[in-house]
């Protein structure tokens, strides 16, 4: 275990701070990552209402998709196990496809060929910050220029998240999952 190097802001929490939580966290308390940003409450509020959780023109499988696989690529354990935790059974991830967003390839038989192509837009993301011009091609075969500019950015939000929580050492927020081992 790492010793954060951030500690969390402890309540009580100035009034605008505690909205910010709850228009994230909609009545539950605060995730550490969200105590750990809120030493600067500016950036707080900003993270905050750019978030891409919402109802958007991805279905929360292909966005929780992208969100664990980028996570993963950026070993980034807490943020990971946080997603697991809140959306892996909404989005109907079986655990072995829960497994393969942190050990497998894109072009497992676990996932369907539109989700293969999420995963691999992660992985080109990671290794290139680029995607070719072929990979390109099959994406937009299949997601539409709006659910393009969407998965880019998300896969973008999630490569900061994964800096900060790396970064500054969030501690593993409790009841979520760790990295599973390689099979």
């Amino acid at each position: 275990m790492t010793t954060p190097r951030i500690p969390l802001v402890e309540p009580p929490y100035p009034e605008a701070m505690q909205q910010d939580f709850d228009r994230v966290m909609r009545g539950l308390p605060p995730l550490n990552i969200f105590r750990t940003v809120a030493h600067n409450p500016r950036v707080l509020s900003r993270m905050v209402a750019g978030g891409l959780l919402d109802k958007g023109s991805i279905s929360l499988r292909q966005r929780e998709l992208v969100i664990l696989r980028t996570c993963a690529l950026c070993r980034a354990e807490y943020e990971w196990g946080v997603h697991v935790a809140a959306y892996g059974a909404k989005a109907q991830f079986t655990p072995e496809q829960i497994a393969a967003t942190v050990h497998g390839d894109a072009f497992t038989p676990l996932w369907s060929r539109e989700e293969q192509l999420l995963i691999a837009l992660c992985d080109s993301l990671q290794r290139r910050q680029d995607i070719d011009d072929a990979l390109w091609s099959e994406l937009g075969g299949v997601y539409s220029e709006a659910q393009l500019i969407e998965l880019l950015m998300l896969a973008g939000f999630y490569q900061m998240v994964s800096c900060v929580v790396n970064a500054t050492r969030i501690e593993h927020q409790t009841g979520t999952p760790l990295f599973p081992a390689k099979a």
